[in-house]
């Protein structure tokens, strides 16, 4: 399983680059095809339902196409995406193109989460797959910045499109066919099952709040720093970084030390939910601000992937994957409205709403932890 563990690493960080270098192609793009920002957006739109469609169906996929085949089932739909928009098609083939590259990011996002869930160690396998996305989304810009100062934008896509390929091959020859059972007593189709299940319901409540605090934050933070506590534009700069920094570290650093301390990934992200309650308050009394972003950023990192990893604790091994996809594909809807929320608050009341509005999150998220991990939280008894 070694290999396939790297590789899944390997996989991140090109989905991380895949997903940062788009902001830096945006205004080649606006320039090249001589729409605004607001049609070229619509991009979004496509992307994420094409992502949300994934996750929705990564349990079925998984279910009658093995692990392997599923793998390089994603890959070939985002290389043939990818191809299609490296080949510079009219407008709208653009704008469609970006939902299958949504699927297919999502279908690899999905299912390699589903193969480092089943492993023993999963909270740690797991934050480290979601740090190495950000490793890829650190690297992202700076390397579309780089093509872009001897390539068209084009060019970007071309490469992706080969790496996904190469990666595609060397999921065939690496992973096993599958991680779950293929006989177990069923139950309803896996869909409506997992939407029914109470711990799949309370997961995905929290990675919703969990994406709003993350990203609303992360979006907002300069604006925050910049018209609330009046920092200049390089400290604002340097915090946001530092906010997204801290997050990859996080995912680096707190489980295995946890694990040392002999802490239990529940109870671990329990206590990240506290660290994260803690650094907004921090931030909104003006306490040492800047350092207060990179805590919160570091205290947020866990959470997403140890919510993946408890979930074989709390449901049927058939369910894991449908409930893993559902999750990883419905997170798109926090990532969106709540931050879109905070900027209309701050539009709306000031910028000084972010951190209330921030705080107000993190308590609902602790509050929904505690009630999802309350199983793993428990005393065990012989």
């Amino acid at each position: 399983m070694r290999s396939s563990i790297y590789l899944s690493y390997a996989a991140f960080v090109l989905v991380g680059i895949g997903a940062a270098v788009g902001g830096v192609l945006l205004p080649a793009q606006i320039d090249d095809y001589g729409v605004d920002k607001a049609l070229i957006g619509l991009g979004f739109f496509t992307n994420s339902a094409g992502f949300l469609l994934a996750g929705l169906t990564n349990g079925v996929l998984i279910e009658r196409l093995g692990l392997r085949l599923a793998l390089v089932a994603g890959s070939g739909v985002f290389v043939l995406a990818a191809v299609v928009t490296a080949a510079r098609p009219s407008f709208w083939v653009l704008i469609a193109a970006q939902g299958f590259c949504g699927y297919g990011v999502g279908v690899l996002e999905s299912v390699l989460n589903v193969h480092l869930a089943a492993l023993p160690d999963a909270a740690t396998l797991l934050n480290r797959l979601h740090a190495f996305f950000g490793v890829g989304a650190l690297a992202g810009p700076a390397i579309a910045a780089l093509t872009l100062g001897y390539a068209p934008w084009t060019a970007v896509w071309w490469g992706l499109a080969v790496a996904t390929a190469l990666l595609g091959v060397a999921f065939y020859a690496t992973f096993p066919k599958r991680v779950v059972p293929e006989k177990e007593e069923k139950e309803g189709g896996l869909l409506p099952t997992a939407l029914r299940n109470k711990y799949v319901l309370l997961a995905s409540v929290f990675l919703t709040v969990y994406l709003g605090v993350e990203i609303g934050v992360g979006n907002w933070a300069y604006s925050y720093l910049r018209e609330v506590n009046l920092e200049t534009h390089l400290i604002a700069g340097y915090a946001v970084s530092g906010y997204w920094a801290g997050l990859t570290a996080g995912r680096f650093v707190i489980s295995p030390v946890a694990g040392r301390l002999g802490l239990t990934p529940a109870r671990t992200s329990l206590w990240c939910c506290v660290g994260v309650a803690a650094s907004t308050v921090l931030i909104w009394l003006g306490v040492v601000p800047v350092a207060g972003f990179v805590l919160l950023g570091f205290f947020l990192g866990p959470l997403f992937p140890t919510t993946m990893a408890i979930l074989p604790e709390l449901l049927p091994a058939r369910l894991v994957p449908t409930a893993i996809g559902v999750l990883n594909g419905g997170s798109v809807i926090g990532g969106s409205l709540l931050p879109w929320t905070a900027g209309a608050l701050g539009q709306g009341v000031g910028m000084q709403a972010l951190m209330p509005f921030a705080l107000t999150l993190a308590l609902v998220q602790l509050a929904v932890w505690y009630y999802l991990s309350a199983p793993s939280l428990a005393p065990r008894t012989k």
